[in-house]
């Protein structure tokens, strides 16, 4: 399958706009998801062993996941279990809806198996989400995997109403979903990411908190997503609420602003443009953080680790950083959807029948 997707679909797919091709082939998926013999069969042609993780009070049914962005929508919700991921993350979704920056604003380096995006959590708005997760759920096409939700800010609000912005999502959809992840460390909305500052980031969990511990629903467990940029002085401060605010764990990362050196003209260009960069340059420093993370938490601490994930050695070295799960995006823009079965396999493989709890941060060092 993958070498079909890398040698044959992927350089159609290459030769159009990024965005259109991103909106087109979800457009497709969405009316596959809606039939459970199509969403059957996919899964028996994708065929990804089961190597079952448990964290923060979930099963997981392997321990990779598609990372927030593919799915902004909820569009194909059934279709990523399908193709053997072990969990999804759907959105950013934020309160009001928004159509985000202005278009161009997603793009490839395709010499570097980079992408850059400013997209601005583009999305129809949690109530329109909470509506459509909904209908998965009545219809019997809910998979049986976790699915979280990434919570955005809306850009219409301002930075000091931002609690409330966060809030009111969480509110929607709290009920509609297994885990829920805070993310303030994107870099395509203004001012976003001032919220990761310490005093601003524990008011909006205080608030995510009072109402995860209130009325019939029960807890879900709430996470915060980090920025590759930050030092670790900064990323110290966010461990620092994990006990305070109840934290269940921390995605470790989102897109950089840096940008690697290229001698390729055409991924010049891309490093160019505005936005955040993910793909195989991101993949170390985003090790680095989750291995520095690791250290400072004990490993006390779940981290699901996204970065620059395009085989089971880059999962792998994720994994024993610390992560105890992993996430993928760009991998699966470049390497088609075989991608999820090539890593949970290669992760069988080098666990060798060991413990997953002995592998999670066996390559992290002392604190």
């Amino acid at each position: 399958m993958s070498w079909f997707y890398r040698n044959v679909a992927r350089p159609v797919l290459f030769a159009q706009d990024s965005e259109a091709v991103h909106n087109r082939t979800l457009a497709g998926l969405a009316a596959v998801s809606r039939s459970a013999p199509m969403c059957r069969l996919v899964e028996a042609v994708c065929g990804v062993p089961e190597l079952p993780v448990e964290a923060f009070g979930l099963r997981f049914p392997n321990p990779v996941g598609l990372a927030a962005g593919m799915d902004k929508q909820a569009a194909a919700v059934p279709m990523w279990k399908a193709f053997g991921f072990g969990f999804s993350e759907l959105g950013g979704v934020t309160w009001h809806p928004q159509t985000g920056n202005p278009k161009p604003r997603m793009f490839r380096a395709v010499a570097d198996e980079a992408l850059v995006n400013r997209m601005g959590f583009n999305n129809g708005g949690a109530t329109a989400l909470a509506r459509r997760l909904a209908r998965w759920r009545a219809d019997g096409l809910w998979p049986a995997h976790p699915v979280g939700i990434n919570l955005g800010k809306s850009k219409i609000t301002p930075i000091e109403q931002a609690t409330k912005d966060y809030a009111d999502s969480f509110r929607a959809l709290r009920g509609l979903a297994d885990f829920f992840v805070v993310n303030v460390s994107s870099p395509n909305t203004p001012n976003l990411r001032q919220l990761q500052d310490k005093a601003a980031l524990d008011e909006i969990l205080a608030a995510l908190q009072a109402i995860n511990h209130s009325g019939p629903v029960p807890p879900r467990p709430v996470l915060v997503k980090v920025a590759p940029d930050l030092s670790f002085e900064a990323l110290d401060e966010i461990v620092a609420l994990a006990g305070p605010r109840d934290l269940a764990g921390i995605v470790a990362t989102n897109t950089t602003l840096a940008r690697p050196a290229t001698s390729d003209a055409a991924g010049a260009r891309t490093y160019s443009e505005t936005g955040g960069l993910s793909g195989r340059p991101l993949r170390a420093r985003s090790t680095e953080v989750i291995r520095h993370l690791h250290r400072q938490t004990n490993g006390r601490l779940p981290i699901i680790g996204v970065g620059g994930i395009f085989s089971a050695e880059d999962a792998w070295e994720k994994i024993t950083a610390g992560a105890s799960l992993v996430q993928i995006y760009s991998g699966l823009v470049f390497e088609g959807p075989g991608i999820v079965r090539e890593v949970v396999e290669g992760l069988r493989d080098r666990l060798a029948g060991g413990r997953w709890s002995d592998a999670v941060g066996s390559a992290a060092g002392p604190r």
